[in-house]
């Protein structure tokens, strides 16, 4: 979370966690296990309602921001969602939502996103076998008046739950992006199976799907820039939700180890312990500086912001899953079973740091990266 929050920011984020709190215990969380959404209609709307849709959208659009810095604002609630483990297809929408509002299209649909009252989601990764993060071989091609696509998308978030699908291919040799009705002929969609309690994912299988011109999401020309700012956008939100459940853990367990006695001391006096916690606190302060730097050169458009949303997805994306299952050690038996909190946030840190590129594939980009500095084609 950021450290340097206006009192608009803070007020925004506690309403956002006191919403959490009461609408998306852990019992519910449990609940919600075998819904096919992982969410309801009601909550959605809800939180639409709190602004949770609406920080990425223009105020000529119906949006607004809490401090002039959308990403930001938004990250403060994606790190809450983390803190919960909460339900909700907070990524996806919101990078429709930007989407629709950055290149003015589809007013209608934005409205209704904004509103809470539908869901759309992105449809931009692929299944293994890619060529590196964000590679695309789905193809959009004519067909006359009408745009055709071809292709698989995996992993998509909320899909079944989606009435729209923002779907990126491959159009003239070009990115571009096609706003897609779920219920058109030729999309189909299988569950995915994920560790997740309360996200969904699927596969989403377009076979000679035909759309209209009009389904264009923006110019051509100028996708390939939006594209890559969206991949951004949503690796910066999902390092949040991961600091935000790093915290939950670390918090957890620092509770645990003050509490529990083992022979008539606490554990949390046993010097090997406390070399433990003191390693697990720097990484979770460290994660924190991380996502909240990417967040902030996303908003400033800096020239650095690429590598440094590959910096965090590769440290947070390491180190969120290794903080809590060390959390997990530190429980001791109790917190391996699934009566305790504490997997629900190590579920939430694990599947996020294999979406959109794992942190190998990250550290590859930032390798990537320097070489093109230190050698310009």
């Amino acid at each position: 979370m950021l450290f340097d929050t206006t009192p608009e920011q803070e007020f925004f984020r506690s309403t956002t966690a006191k919403f959490l709190t009461t609408r998306a215990p852990v019992d519910q969380l449990r609940r919600l296990r075998d819904d096919d959404n992982g969410f309801t209609a009601d909550y959605w709307r809800r939180g639409a309602e709190l602004g949770w849709t609406s920080l990425l959208v223009g105020e000529d659009r119906g949006g607004g921001t809490i401090s002039g810095r959308p990403v930001a604002d938004l990250t403060l609630v994606a790190y809450e969602f983390g803190r919960h483990a909460a339900p909700g297809p907070l990524m996806p929408v919101n990078i429709v939502a930007a989407a629709l509002s950055d290149t003015g299209t589809h007013p209608a649909v934005l409205a209704e996103l904004l509103s809470g009252e539908s869901v759309a989601t992105w449809c931009h990764d692929e299944p293994a076998a890619r060529r590196g993060v964000g590679a695309t071989a789905l193809e959009i091609r004519e067909d006359g008046t009408d745009l055709v696509l071809d292709g698989v998308k995996q992993p998509v978030e909320s899909a079944a739950a989606a009435g729209r699908l923002l779907v990126t291919g491959r159009y003239a040799g070009r990115l571009a992006q096609v706003l897609v009705p779920a219920a058109t002929p030729g999309v189909s969609t299988t569950p995915l199976r994920s560790p997740d309690l309360t996200r969904r994912f699927s596969r989403v299988t377009f076979d000679n799907v035909r759309v209209p011109r009009t389904a264009l999401v923006g110019e051509v020309e100028t996708a390939a820039g939006r594209i890559e700012r969206q991949l951004a956008i949503a690796l910066v939100l999902h390092c949040a939700e991961t600091v935000g459940a790093m915290q939950t853990g670390f918090e957890m367990t620092l509770d645990w180890v003050a509490d529990r006695y083992s022979f008539g001391r606490p554990l949390a006096s046993y010097q090997a312990l406390k070399h433990r916690i003191a390693d697990l606190k720097s990484w979770l302060e460290a994660a924190h500086a991380i996502a909240d730097s990417a967040a902030a050169a996303i908003d400033a458009n800096s020239p650095d912001s690429g590598m440094l949303v590959d910096v965090a997805q590769a440290f947070i994306g390491h180190h969120g899953p290794e903080l809590l299952q060390d959390c997990v050690q530190l429980h001791g038996g109790i917190g391996l079973t699934f009566e305790h909190d504490l997997h629900l946030f190590l579920r939430r840190a694990t599947v996020n740091g294999t979406l959109h590129g794992t942190p190998a594939e990250h550290r590859r980009r930032i390798a990537d990266r320097l070489i093109e500095q230190e050698f310009p084609v």
